[in-house]
């Protein structure tokens, strides 16, 4: 009842999308009034939902947010002074591929040469046909920071800095970019959470 409880307090606070200090510190003190625990609370993901918005607070403030906790050790290289914002483990990778396909025929009279072998009187005629699909390239580590995207796969690493990307894409399950390049095309994170994904990182490029 007290985890419910809280749950619905959660869902109340974020009816206009962000929960603020003064609601923050009620859930707080509530927690610790009753011994609870942050896996108590998330088992329906409602602290989960608190800490994300309080870290969409943070950046609208102003201030790159500090409240994930993390193992050090991770994968990447982080920059000197970089600061490590959020963390989605498991995502997919997606980039977009384009496939060619060369496709046409012939056209003319077939003359008998001998029994069973037709020699064709005529020409051939095709085309190249290009076609783009959203492939799987690998899956793994986005580490978000201050300053960068990372991905960290068992086969595809990268570093994308803000200053670097000319647009972002929202989905519901992720987010996309699409680097300052002439011939970039979009990359796509499935975070799981795209309203969240989406979010941050475009706030985080404005800082």
């Amino acid at each position: 009842m007290l985890i419910q409880g809280w749950e619905e307090s959660v869902n109340d606070f974020l009816e206009d999308g962000i929960i603020d200090a003064g609601e923050e510190q009620r859930l707080v003190g509530f927690m610790k009034a009753f011994d609870l625990t942050e896996k108590d609370l998330d088992s329906n993901g409602a602290h989960s939902k608190v800490v994300k918005s309080t870290v969409l607070r943070d950046l609208f403030e102003g201030t790159v947010p500090q409240r994930m906790r993390y193992d050090q050790n991770l994968p990447i290289n982080l920059k000197k002074g970089e600061k490590v914002v959020w963390i989605f483990a498991g995502c997919n990778y997606l980039e977009d591929k384009t496939m060619r396909q060369y496709v046409g025929g012939s056209r003319g009279a077939s003359v008998k040469v001998m029994n069973g072998l037709y020699y064709r009187v005529g020409s051939f005629k095709g085309q190249t046909i290009s076609t783009t699909e959203r492939v799987l390239v690998d899956k793994g580590l986005v580490v978000i920071t201050d300053k960068n995207i990372y991905f960290a796969g068992p086969s595809k690493s990268l570093r994308i800095p803000y200053e670097k990307i000319v647009s972002f894409l929202p989905f519901e399950d992720g987010v996309g970019v699409i680097r300052d390049t002439q011939t970039a095309k979009p990359q796509v994170f499935v975070t799981g959470d795209g309203w969240f994904s989406y979010n941050l990182i475009t706030n985080l490029a404005k800082l």
